[in-house]
């Protein structure tokens, strides 16, 4: 339910500059077919460019739910998307592989499969997949292969990668030979994907047919901006995140044009830019406000909404990747955001994931999830009764009171050092991240698939094109140097 009489001035004032700027310059729309459904919606068309009243807008944004819930294989990591539930969800698009030293290598297949592990044995993630890093090693066309490792490895919520309508397609007919068939698939929501807009004011060709394919069964599209004041965007930041808003909107509207009821989420990635080198500034306390801003918006608009996670600029693991990465995580926690992306790993400006950073954050994200829960007062955490049987200079050390609370009180870290330390304290860091790590890895299990099953997955991926022994190594792939080998079970095998 949109409801703009409850924004306050300054969102308001943010819609309707929006509103303006899709009115008077309008949004521009890389396909034949998109152009056409608008028309017949009587969108306004000259060319390519779309242009929308403030009605139009309203009108069609609302007939998008405010909330659905998300199926994984595991019904235990189902969940809601809207409202104020939050989810973290994994990072997404770099090309690279970082070490602690700034070190990177091209991202391997062998590094996307251990990424896959690392979110699967977390706890904090009920969602895996996409596209957590960008294999160099298995050709140009790689959303199926990524899709069908992220089922056989995992049995989480599925984010999927974009492409052509034929590509998008191939991994509804995967979905369908998990869940049942494609036909079922908009019963269920069972996977989701990211849409950007080409900021300034367009969608782009894959972007659209990756949205028409998700829209006809249903499935959710995170539709968002990744805007950078400065450059793609104003340099002022109500300016940016107008412009945003108004990029949104116009792809949440096409989307309901194209199916009335799809599940869609507003999204956005946008900050500023660094004007001393024109780079994008993931870190900036620019693009956290943005993110509050933007899941203020998307709740006034009766939307779920998806912002960014621990998000950094630094080219090593450093103080700077934690500052920046509490910054922008806290956020986007603190706003509600639905789904956070970008949530555990991600470093060097979206360039590069990192083994050592993906540890550190949920770390991070441990803390940030103790601060939003906040205090609880009752009469049992007032503790007046044990306060007083202690009495004036007593001790609550060996109390009943502390025995019963000490494990769930307090935040207990993984990682990081309190009390004494032998040695280097950056070393002793730095074990404790490569333990975490590492007993993460080997504690990993792969969830069941039948193979009857996964027999038809492979099957299907061999008619479309993909080589045999190429998917047949990604059943048995281990961790790649420099860590340690180990070589996975199915669980059903312990």
């Amino acid at each position: 339910m949109i409801e703009l009489d409850e924004m306050d001035d300054d969102l308001r004032k943010i819609h309707e500059a929006s509103m303006a700027v899709l009115e008077q310059t309008g949004m521009r729309f890389h396909h034949p077919k998109v152009l056409e459904i608008m028309r017949q919606n009587r969108i306004r068309i000259e060319g390519q460019t779309a242009f929308f009243t403030r009605e139009q807008v309203i009108d069609w944004v609302s007939k998008a739910p405010t909330h659905f819930k998300m199926h994984a294989r595991n019904p235990n990591y189902d969940f809601v998307v809207g409202g104020d539930h939050v989810e973290v969800c994994p990072g997404s698009g770099s090309s690279f592989v970082c070490e602690v030293d700034g070190t990177k290598h091209a991202a391997l297949m062998s590094d996307y499969i251990n990424f896959l592990k690392l979110y699967h044995q977390s706890s904090y993630y009920k969602v895996n997949g996409g596209i957590v890093v960008q294999p160099t090693d298995i050709g140009r066309s790689t959303i199926a292969l990524m899709l069908y490792a992220t089922m056989v490895f995992s049995d989480k919520v599925i984010i999927t990668g974009t492409g052509t309508a034929k590509e998008v397609e191939q991994l509804m007919d995967m979905l369908g030979i998990v869940f049942g068939g494609k036909t079922s698939l908009a019963d269920k929501p069972r996977c989701l994907t990211i849409v950007n807009t080409n900021t300034p004011l367009q969608f782009d060709t894959n972007m659209l047919e990756t949205m028409m394919v998700f829209n006809k069964y249903k499935q959710p599209v995170v539709i968002a901006a990744a805007s950078m004041a400065g450059t793609t965007a104003p340099m002022t930041l109500a300016g940016t995140i107008a412009l945003a808003n108004a990029e949104v909107l116009a792809g949440i509207a096409v989307a309901q044009m194209i199916n009335k009821g799809t599940p869609v989420i507003y999204g956005s990635q946008s900050t500023t830019s660094d004007m001393r080198t024109g780079s994008i500034a993931i870190g900036a306390p620019e693009g956290a406000l943005a993110y509050q801003y933007a899941a203020r918006l998307a709740k006034s608009y009766g939307l779920p909404c998806r912002g960014g996670g621990t998000l950094t600029d630094a080219k090593t693991l450093s103080v700077q990747a934690g500052y920046e990465s509490m910054l922008t995580l806290l956020a986007s926690y603190s706003a509600k955001t639905n789904l956070i992306f970008q949530s555990s790993g991600i470093m060097d400006s979206y360039n590069s994931m990192c083994y050592e950073k993906f540890i550190a954050d949920l770390e991070i994200i441990g803390m940030v999830k103790r601060y939003i829960d906040g205090v609880k007062v009752d009469a049992e955490t007032l503790a007046v009764d044990e306060i007083t049987e202690v009495g004036i200079a007593g001790q609550f050390l060996t109390s009943d009171h502390t025995m019963k609370h000490f494990r769930k009180e307090p935040f207990l870290p993984d990682i990081s050092l309190r009390g004494a330390v032998g040695g280097d304290p950056s070393a002793k860091l730095m074990d404790n991240i490569k333990a975490k790590q590492d007993k993460l890895l080997a504690s990993y299990c792969q969830p069941e698939m039948s193979t009857e099953v996964q027999g038809k997955l492979v099957e299907y991926l061999i008619e479309c094109g993909y080589d045999s022994k190429l998917i047949e190594s990604l059943n048995g792939r281990i961790q790649s140097a420099p860590y340690s080998f180990v070589r996975f079970r199915p669980c059903t095998e312990q």
